[in-house]
């Protein structure tokens, strides 16, 4: 141990760093039941994708354990499945069959394209070029959008011909459970509780079983048994058949400006993303050097790219680093067996699939609606006086990604309404060079649509 992860050098020792690794997957598990729960809306296998996600989540975690010895682990991103799921799947392919193929080909380029920039360190670059503002914006929209699909999929938001959107029906035990669901994880959080989201849904998972069996949950065509099955079939992990390499070019062809954009939006949400959270992690577990810089940079956001790809050969939407790492590091956790910790319980849980995919919608939305909490602070960040192209860039991208029902189209909002706003007051010399080509980018994509 002391010779893989220099133990002794970064004042920490075995014990320490496993019960990190614990505590990391603790606060981070809530994504084997979400993820399934949201990819199979975009017509996914639901087993296929737990399974897919745990290890891809483990292989991921590996590398960084191994070649970066970070105590960062990673999963598939909150946000940049709701962008697969709900925006390129049921927005942007919603006429084509089997559109999640596509979305999966999306990420498979999207990780390659990773692997060719980290390895040249142009991701830095790239990410550098983005003004704060637009920063800020992009993850409180995303924190927005995300927290809206919580509330729609529980039904506390409900569809309404008139306006759009209304309160939903509050004698059901989904709506009720959810709200209920939020006030339980915004308490344990108050009291520190490890892994509060985490218990969170399995809390109100459990009061969803006293409803069934009280009669108020009714079990029907369009709602399933909350009770798993523990049979000894059951505890096998689900098969990968169903998603393994499934990928589909052929559409690609004849659509290939609509693909640029899918591949660039998902490109340039985990390309920040990573970046921010590796960054606040390592600063946090006080890994970073004199200069504010992090050692073998390059490993970290190469372990992300390569689970990226992996992720979406094996059936799952983008890897990325998990800001959860965070509950390991303030546990003592300053090394690579952290993250090897819980890589090896991210393997342990292929086989409590029956409890992981039991987990109905409702139950996962609190998670939904807490981590969009946490992405919205972002908003506190943001300057609104200043500049105005910072100012107005940052706010559309926050406004029209919930509004829209798209990330792509929040990104494409605030980086044009940017550039155009710079021009527009003479500050054209502000605009970076990757600003321009994004710009371009998304007038291209505009055309598209109009035409």
């Amino acid at each position: 141990m002391e010779k893989l992860f220099k133990l002794k050098e970064h004042n920490t020792t075995v014990k320490t760093e496993i019960m990190a690794g614990i505590t990391t997957f603790l606060t981070m598990a809530y994504i084997l039941a979400v993820n399934p729960n949201i990819l199979k809306e975009a017509g996914m296998n639901q087993g296929a994708v737990f399974t897919a996600t745990a290890l891809a989540s483990a292989l991921a975690t590996f590398i960084m354990a191994f070649w970066a010895n970070y105590p960062i682990a990673l999963s598939a991103g909150m946000g940049l499945n709701a962008y697969f799921a709900y925006t390129v799947c049921l927005n942007d392919l919603a006429n084509v069959d089997e559109p999640w193929k596509i979305a999966l080909s999306a990420v498979l380029i999207e990780g390659i394209i990773f692997i060719l920039i980290s390895f040249f360190k142009f991701r830095e670059k790239i990410v550098n070029a983005i003004p704060m503002n637009l920063k800020y914006g992009i993850t409180a929209g995303i924190g927005l959008f995300i927290a809206f699909l919580g509330l729609q999929g529980s039904g506390v938001v409900a569809a309404n011909t008139a306006t759009l959107v209304e309160l939903g029906d509050f004698s059901t035990p989904q709506v009720v459970l959810c709200l209920v669901g939020v006030l339980i994880i915004a308490a344990m959080m108050h009291y520190k509780v490890k892994g509060a989201i985490l218990w969170g849904i399995l809390i109100v998972w459990l009061l969803g079983i006293v409803a069934e069996f009280t009669g108020w949950y009714v079990v029907d065509e369009n709602n399933l048994s909350l009770i798993p099955s523990f049979g000894v079939a059951a505890m096998v992990p689900p098969s990968l058949a169903p998603t393994f390499l499934k990928f589909d070019f052929g559409w690609i062809g004849k659509n290939i400006s609509s693909f640029i954009v899918i591949v660039f939006s998902f490109l340039f949400v985990d390309m920040f993303d990573t970046v921010g959270t590796v960054i606040g992690v390592a600063d946090q577990a006080k890994l970073l050097d004199k200069d504010g810089k992090l050692p073998r940079v390059g490993r970290v956001l190469m372990a992300d790219a390569v689970g990226t790809v992996a992720g979406s050969m094996l059936g799952t939407s983008t890897i990325t680093s998990f800001v959860e790492s965070s509950a390991g590091v303030a546990e003592g956790g300053r090394t690579g067996l952290t993250a090897l910790t819980t890589g090896v319980l991210f393997v342990a849980a292929l086989f409590l699939s029956p409890i992981f995919l039991a987990i109905p919608a409702f139950a996962t939305a609190p998670a939904l609606i807490i981590v969009g909490f946490h992405m919205a602070s972002s908003i506190l960040k943001m300057h609104f006086d200043g500049d105005i192209a910072d100012a107005i860039g940052g706010y559309l991208a926050f406004v029209m990604m919930p509004m829209t029902y798209s990330i792509a189209n929040g990104i494409m909002f605030g980086m044009l309404s940017w550039v155009i706003l710079k021009v527009c007051t003479k500050k054209a010399k502000d605009i970076h060079p990757v600003m321009w080509v994004v710009a371009l980018l998304f007038i291209f994509r505009l055309l598209t649509l109009i035409m």
